[in-house]
């Protein structure tokens, strides 16, 4: 799709667009051509044409198809020159993707893992399509990234929104949140838009990002852009469809470090055994009682509904968190995390908990490092500094490195704990794959043995990264 401009006509046989609060309105429109156009609908509250703002690449392109005249109002960007500072050399699935991206129209959804350049690929893309693009990150810490790597590649000023940043360039990034506030009036300000860890823009806070920009060009980046909700239908609908995907095992061994995945079982103490059974069998009890099915779509849903209204179901509630924290905090693993640490003194350590208390708790008794969304600014940017320089050799996290956050050294990963996402799972296995010369990667699952722990293990690990390693 090339510059946006209109053919010759007289003023009184022009459709006008403007871009009005995150959407477009079309005025000099008459019932039946709104009807013809894509996303255009009547607003009789201010007797307009109007449409959402994501359909103006379509509404465009109808008007071209249809030989009508228009005067566009709404976009304020222009094409720009923006050539490398720094050549880049493409791997091959970064050319496969480069190209079906392309293909598609300048648009879509590109599936890669983590350590595979995605960020890389964005740039060249960004390179190519020769427009002011807004990069779309869930973190400041992404942002932080983004914005390094791309003063790194391009001879243009930078923009940052997020952690206290206000700053907008024809180059700039956003975390959600920022991006969020900002959409309603400058969502016509950016020809292509770039989402990081797209799968975050389904959500109901995130997605007016999408929807409130008329970018024709776009780019959702993902190593699972799978929800639990089956919301990714819209992302690719704003985005354009999935255009390219490479899995971790297509790339393991050359992109992405080889890796090995080892289940070890824990086994709890007397004292833990019998009060995790009482917690478990009071917590079933309820379930049957009400016949809450909590394989069902609804199930957990159910559950806390029924759970709040009577002291008994909120006593089953109480012993579901009980032999949860249990099972996932057992004492045993505590001396299993200390047996790795000193089977791979030379490793560099990430340990994944669900939780901050777990994740201070182990802080506490091997004075190491930890990181958690409480953690200020400040002190994550030290510790992971430190990381990367080999001054420090372990941290400890509960979510905060689950995505994003680059650490190419990490090469050993212990999950004590974590959710059934399968999102979760892949992304923490990512974060030690990143390649480097004579790299393995290990990662480590700890599991209490004979408590719901196993099954929850058995949901996150349905992904092909895992097959191999099935028991």
């Amino acid at each position: 799709m090339g510059a946006l401009s209109q053919p010759e006509s007289s003023p009184s046989d022009r459709i006008v667009l403007r871009f009005d609060k995150g959407t477009l309105v079309l005025e000099s429109v008459s019932l039946e051509q709104g009807k013809a156009l894509p996303g255009v609908a009547w607003d009789p509250r201010t007797q307009t044409h109007r449409a959402p703002a994501w359909c103006y690449r379509d509404i465009v392109l109808s008007l071209r198809d249809q030989q009508r005249s228009y005067v566009d109002h709404a976009r304020v960007f222009e094409p720009m020159a923006l050539p490398l500072t720094t050549p880049i050399h493409p791997r091959a699935h970064q050319v496969a993707a480069r190209d079906a991206w392309v293909k598609n129209g300048k648009r879509g959804v590109v599936v890669l893992p983590t350590g595979a350049g995605k960020t890389i690929l964005a740039v060249m893309l960004i390179s190519l399509t020769e427009r002011p693009t807004l990069i779309h990150v869930p973190t400041i810490d992404l942002m932080h990234q983004w914005v390094a790597v791309l003063e790194r590649y391009f001879a243009e000023p930078i923009g940052a929104l997020g952690g206290g940043q206000q700053v907008i360039e024809r180059l700039t990034v956003a975390t959600y949140d920022s991006a969020l506030i900002h959409a309603t009036h400058r969502g016509n300000a950016f020809g292509l838009v770039v989402f990081d860890e797209c799968h975050h823009l389904p959500s109901e806070q995130y997605r007016y990002t999408a929807l409130a920009s008329l970018a024709p060009f776009r780019l959702g980046l993902t190593a699972t852009p799978e929800r639990a909700d089956g919301r990714e239908a819209d992302l690719y609908q704003w985005l354009g469809g999935l255009c390219y995907a490479a899995h971790i095992d297509e790339l393991e061994g050359h992109t992405l470090a080889p890796y090995d995945v080892e289940t070890i079982e824990i086994d709890l103490t007397e004292e833990e055994r019998e009060a995790y059974d009482t917690a478990r069998a009071a917590y079933i009890d309820f379930l049957h009682s009400e016949q809450i099915n909590m394989g069902s779509p609804r199930g957990w849903q159910t559950f806390i509904y029924r759970s709040s209204l009577t002291k008994e179901g909120r006593q089953a509630f109480q012993a579901y968190l009980a032999q949860k924290r249990l099972s996932q905090a057992a004492k045993g693993k505590e001396e299993t995390i200390w047996h790795l640490i000193q089977e791979h003194r030379d490793a560099r350590i990430l340990i994944f908990t669900q939780d901050n208390d777990m994740a201070y708790r182990l802080g506490r008794r091997f004075l190491l490092p930890v990181l958690t969304h409480q953690t200020k600014g400040k002190e994550r940017k030290a510790f992971l500094d430190a990381f990367r320089a080999g001054d420090y050799r372990i941290l400890v996290t509960s979510k905060v490195l689950n995505e994003g956050v680059d650490v190419p050294e990490a090469n050993v990963a212990i999950v004590v704990s974590g959710s059934g996402s399968i999102r979760e799972h892949v992304q923490r296995l990512g974060r030690i794959l990143r390649a480097r010369p004579g790299k393995r990667a290990l990662l480590y699952e700890l599991i209490a043995r004979e408590t719901g722990e196993f099954y929850v293990n058995q949901r996150r690990r349905q992904h092909r990264a895992y097959e191999r390693f099935q028991q």
